[in-house]
Order: C-alpha cells, then structure tokens, then sequence
C-alpha cells in the first residue's frame, strides 16, 4: 500500500468523523450550557446533529483538496462520484413518511397481528419489527425504515417506555432492517452494490438469504418481546394522530404506493426519480386535506449524511480493499461484521466487488455487510433514518452510540447464527 497524501487526509478525517458520531450526546449536554437561542447553542446543536457530521467533514476533506491541488481538484472530484444513493434514499424516506403511506402500513401490520396468538399489545410490537423490516425487500430498505420507525415512535416510544427497552427496540429495530432487505436483489444498499455484477437474482438472494434473514426477523422480534413483556401487558390500542387531518381515501394511497413503485423502479435513474418527486410534491399540495407536511428537511438531512459518507469513504479503499481480499471465509464473515460498524456497509460491498471472490467469499462478504448493519448509525444507509425520527425520544442527550450498540448486540448475534447455521438452497 502506497498511499497519497490526499487518502491518507482523507482516511484521518474519516476517523475524526467517526469519532465525532460518538461525541454527539456530549455536544447536546454543552449546548444546553448557552442561553437559549445564542450562537453559543446553536453552534453546539448543530455539532450533535448526527445527519451533518459526514457532510461537514466531507466539507473539510474538499478543503484539504482545494489547498493541495487547486480550485478545480474538488470540483472534479466530486463529479466522478454517483450520488444517486443519497438522492434516492431522500426521496423514498420524503414518500414514505407520508400520511397515506403510514396509514396503509398500520393497516397491514395491525390485520397480520391479529392472527398472532399474543397480547395485542405485544402482538402488534411483534409483527411491526417483523413484517415492517421485511417489507423493506420490496419497498426497499429506507422506506421501511422510515415507516416501521414512525410507527414505533407513535404507538410506543412513549414517557411509559423505560430506557433500556427503547435501546432494545432501536438495536433490534436497526439490526432487522439491514437483514430484512435481502430477500430480494433490489431493496438493500450492500447488496444492489454487487448483484448485478455477480448475477445475484431475487431466487438466489431468497434461497440463500432471504428466508435466514426472516427467520433471524422472527427470533429476534420474539425474543426482545419476551425479555421486555411486562412493558407490552396491559390494554392496547393505535395512538390517535396529533392532526385535523382527514384519513385518506383509498385512491389517494393508491397513487402514493404507485409513487413509490415508480421510484423504485427507477432507482439507479437519479434525474427521473426526482422528477417523479416533484409531481409527487405537485400531487401532495392538491391532496393537502389528506395529508402531513412532507418532511422534506429530516429527509434532505439524511441525503446529505449519506453524500458525505460517500465523499470520505470512497478514499478508503486503499486499506479495504487489500484488507477484505486477504481474509479466510470466516474470518471475513466476522471482520466485515465488525468493520460495517465504523463504515457504511455498502461501501464494504462495492470494495468487495473490486476483487476477485470465490463465492463462498461473495456470501461470507454480503453477510457480514447485513448482519453488521445495526451496530452503529453508520452502518447501514437508512440508519439515520430512524435515529432522525426516534431522537428526541431519548432526551436531551439523544441516542448514544454505545447504548445503541449494546441494544443490537443480541440481535446481531442471532443473525450470525442463521447467516452461519442455516444451509444455502440458491
């Protein structure tokens, strides 16, 4: 390995990037020592703001960039990125957070926990943390997130709810997400990163993926359920919404879902899926009777995440790539488990792609890349997702990195064991 100097900036200011995700409760704990609406707290909010940490490192990393090679080198630079994830995961979280859109999920999860012999309070706890992430192989990753987190933090992030049970619902929540999208070939970041090339199809990813990853959903949703029962006893109902808005018709959920496939479908195509958007935009102001805001800042902030983990983390291949290539199936199963946590996990993939890989090693890779995918923010793309919509229900401090990581530790474990355990039928 001989790198430059810019990879070398590059990789030390990803580290102090993710050193600064851990700081972020500390950051909240000093803003609250300024008065309120100072420059003072408002500079030290913005430093715990966990969606901007990327983006404003990646900020000083084009800096360091400019200074060495010149007005033009950042210009360049990032135009021979694809920023087409973070656009993507913008607008499906925009779409996918909407009113229409909660309300048909609701339905769907509340009809399913119906037929599960529980509590209904427990029962609709159960099928949320199942069947939400699992519809993120159709819907794909970020919309289920958003979705399955908004329904959490209505029905059950509550003042009732004790503290060490909202780290086990995020952690379990974060972990079933990054397995529940590989049932098929299209919906996970880590895997849309290397199916094409390795000719991975939605029979493959099920057989050899898919039907583990549900059956790790259904263990771990059961089992957190279990240890935290007496926090889902008692009687149960959906939490009303804090609006005088109308429930939607079902034609304008209709056009909702069709928006969405739509997006889907054109995932890999950024200039019609956020033309798509606009007339979505369009269609939300004549519906607005029926409809939320948009959240479009929580959304744009979550892009501007991801873009900047993509401006940092495409220098890092010069220690990845020769790391990942040199490692025994095993090992690599349980070092990218690992690595996932401090680097997103699809950028873990794409370097993988790069090498040459026996297919044992493709699936030890994409497994260890899922399985991981819940330890930290970072992790997995529509991570912050969810830490933008359940945050404020932790406190001032907001999440902690490390109450976060204890809280998807048992779940991650289980999701080793099915990944590791269950034969490949693919």
């Amino acid at each position: 390995m001989n790198p430059s100097f810019i990879q070398v900036a590059a990789t030390v200011i990803f580290a102090i990037a993710i050193i600064h995700t851990f700081l972020v409760s500390k950051f909240a704990h000093i803003a609250h020592q300024y008065p309120e609406g100072s420059m003072g707290e408002n500079f030290w909010h913005f430093m715990a703001e966990v969606e901007a940490v990327f983006g404003m490192w990646a900020a000083v990393f084009m800096g360091i960039i400019f200074a060495v090679e010149g007005y033009e080198a950042p210009i360049k630079y990032l135009e021979s990125l694809n920023f087409t994830e973070p656009g993507f995961v913008f607008v499906i979280m925009a779409i996918a957070g909407t009113r229409p859109v909660i309300k048909l999920a609701e339905k769907i999860i509340v009809a399913i926990s119906k037929l599960i012999p529980l509590p209904r309070k427990m029962a609709f706890y159960v099928t949320a943390l199942i069947v939400g992430p699992l519809l993120g192989s159709f819907i794909t990753e970020p919309a289920a997130m958003t979705v399955t987190a908004i329904i959490l933090l209505k029905n059950f992030y509550t003042r009732e709810m004790s503290t060490k049970f909202k780290y086990a619902t995020i952690g379990l929540l974060f972990v079933n997400i990054s397995i529940g999208g590989t049932l098929t070939h299209f919906a996970a970041p880590p895997v849309l990163m290397v199916a094409g090339k390795w000719g991975w199809g939605i029979g493959h990813m099920f057989l050899t993926f898919g039907y583990k990853a549900a059956i790790a959903c259904i263990i771990n949703a059961v089992a957190i359920s279990f240890i935290f029962k007496k926090e889902l006893t008692g009687d149960f109902s959906l939490r009303p919404d804090n609006t005088d808005k109308m429930l939607p018709p079902a034609w304008i959920t209709l056009v909702h879902v069709i928006f969405l496939a739509l997006v889907v479908l054109t995932a890999h195509h950024m200039v019609v899926f956020l033309g798509l958007f606009l007339f979505f935009l369009g269609f939300t102001i004549v519906t607005k009777e029926f409809q939320d805001e948009v959240q479009i800042k929580s959304s744009l902030m979550v892009g501007f995440f991801l873009g900047g983990l993509i401006v940092l983390g495409n220098e890092q291949r010069w220690w990845l790539q020769p790391l990942i290539s040199g490692l025994s199936d095993q090992i690599l199963f349980f070092g990218t488990t690992a690595l996932t946590g401090i680097t997103d996990n699809a950028a873990l993939t794409y370097l993988g792609s790069l090498v040459e890989l026996t297919d044992s090693a493709k699936y030890y890779l994409v497994a260890g890349a899922v399985t991981g995918g819940g330890l930290t923010v970072i992790a997995n793309a529509p991570n912050p997702a969810g830490y933008g919509i359940l945050k404020d229900s932790f406190g001032e401090d907001g999440i902690s990195p490390l109450g976060l990581l204890k809280g998807a530790l048992f779940p991650t474990a289980i999701a080793i064991l099915c990944f590791e355990i269950l034969p490949s039928f693919g």
